[in-house]
């Protein structure tokens, strides 16, 4: 399929004259900024990774006056599983657009080149054309980025084979992240892919499912949400997932994980587990809704919330004008979760140790302060397991200043190719709740000896 590649002045004609079957609201919403938005210079097209299997992915080069040849590029893996990267990390978090398409201070794009990919196949843009193409597991996943990967590198992108490149991720992708970057890593070591890998960084991510759901109790206690009996049971609730993973039975585990949340959200009368100072945050479900189908929406709801559809359906699928008529944005995506119900509580502490202990890379985690879902003792827990352990608690921790205000944002420790930031006054979506901090972040991590 051809790339698409176009001027910033080409890219809004074209998507406005396209727009005749859009909604008014869209067209209305367009027409506003069309005029007063000068967009980067952009790419996107889709990869068939396997089989009936499609992957959507969307470039943006850098605003950097230096250009694309002397950043790093970023790719950014949202979590779900079934979150969309070019909607919701794009727009709502890093990209250089927010959702009602004013120009975002904070985005990413002023440090780097940007790479959106939805995945897995059936998120986002990304789609498949048969039951049996989604995946069930993060190896299926591994290995369909990296069939992406190699395209880009080796077939779209020649230009950024040399170029600095990082993986960021959020939530589950932190997951896939560390999934990928382990096969990368071999790829790239062994002459199959040519790709400058530098590093990655997991955002609040579901690398240990079992640690990040035991401390939702001792978490909700201490900031005031529950009271002691409400601890007590969350945390005889939490007792029973941690029982299906003793025992193997995975499913059951993921079960058990949606049914615990059920007692936080009773409990605490609906705390958001994306940010605790955030309420309303959770989907509103009906009586009867079946366990899965809650828990997908609960998962998936935020990332795919009426406005940014909407926009996605709109006039983004207008301007991007390669999408198949029958693909809708977002429409797989309830599928995508349910597709990894077997798979979804299972650990890769082993691979995110194994590529701290036996590869260069930078391997970076990065925390919330404010975020339930996975929050950060339970993210600490798994870290204190990690083969550089010791050495890591030795370290010192580094405040780090918010660019904006001066004031403390949070901390940084680190140990050999190893380290840990925790964000303060941001919960799961760490960019979009304190962006001045999160783009301080990234500077430090993809600051290499061949970038400024």
């Amino acid at each position: 399929m051809e790339c698409f590649t176009k001027t910033s002045s080409v890219i809004i004609l074209l998507a406005y004259l396209s727009m005749i079957h859009a909604s008014n609201a869209d067209m209305l919403r367009y027409m506003k900024h069309k005029h007063s938005v000068d967009e980067p210079k952009q790419e996107w097209d889709y990869v068939e990774v396997r089989s009936y299997a499609h992957m959507f992915y969307w470039l943006y080069y850098t605003t950097d006056p230096a250009g694309y040849e002397h950043v790093p590029l970023v790719m950014w893996l949202q979590g779900g599983p079934g979150g969309s990267s070019t909607g919701f990390g794009n727009f709502a978090e890093i990209g250089p657009l927010d959702i009602m398409l004013k120009p975002r201070n904070t985005t990413w794009l002023s440090a780097a080149s940007l790479l959106f990919v939805d995945n897995p196949v059936g998120a986002g843009f990304s789609y498949v054309d048969n039951d049996d193409a989604y995946t069930t597991n993060v190896d299926t996943i591994a290995r369909d980025l990296l069939v992406l990967l190699k395209t880009f590198f080796m077939e779209k992108a020649t230009q950024f084979q040399s170029i600095p490149f990082f993986i960021f991720s959020e939530s589950y992708g932190g997951k896939m992240t560390a999934a990928v970057s382990s096969v990368l890593y071999e790829a790239v070591t062994t002459g199959d892919i040519k790709c400058n890998f530098k590093g990655f960084a997991m955002g609040d991510s579901w690398i240990s499912p079992i640690d990040s759901t035991l401390g939702w109790g001792s978490y909700l206690y201490t900031n005031s949400l529950v009271d002691l009996n409400g601890y007590l049971e969350v945390n005889s609730s939490l007792e029973k997932v941690a029982h299906a993973i003793q025992m193997g039975n995975w499913t059951q585990a993921t079960e058990a994980w949606g049914s615990a949340q059920n007692v936080v959200e009773l409990k605490s009368n609906g705390v958001n587990f994306y940010n605790i100072l955030q309420w309303g945050g959770s989907e509103p479900t009906t009586e009867g809704e079946r366990l899965l189908d809650r828990m997908t929406k609960r998962m998936l709801g935020k990332l795919h919330n009426d406005p940014l559809s909407e926009l996605m359906n709109g006039p983004i699928r207008h301007k991007l004008r390669i999408i198949p008529e029958h693909v809708v944005w977002g429409g797989q995506s309830d599928m995508v979760f349910q597709k990894q119900t077997e798979d979804f509580m299972k650990p890769v502490t082993d691979i995110v140790n194994s590529l701290i202990m036996n590869t260069p890379l930078k391997v970076v985690v990065y925390s919330g302060q404010l975020d339930l879902i996975v929050e950060t003792t339970g993210t600490e827990a798994w870290v204190y397991r990690l083969d550089i352990a010791e050495e890591f608690r030795k370290a010192v921790r580094i405040p780090t200043l918010n660019p904006s205000t001066k004031l403390t944002s949070g901390f940084v420790q680190s140990a050999k190719n190893f380290s840990f930031y925790w964000i303060l006054n941001a919960g799961h979506m760490v960019p979009s709740d304190n962006g001045d901090t999160a783009l301080a972040m990234l500077k430090m991590v993809i600051k290499t000896p061949s970038t400024k």
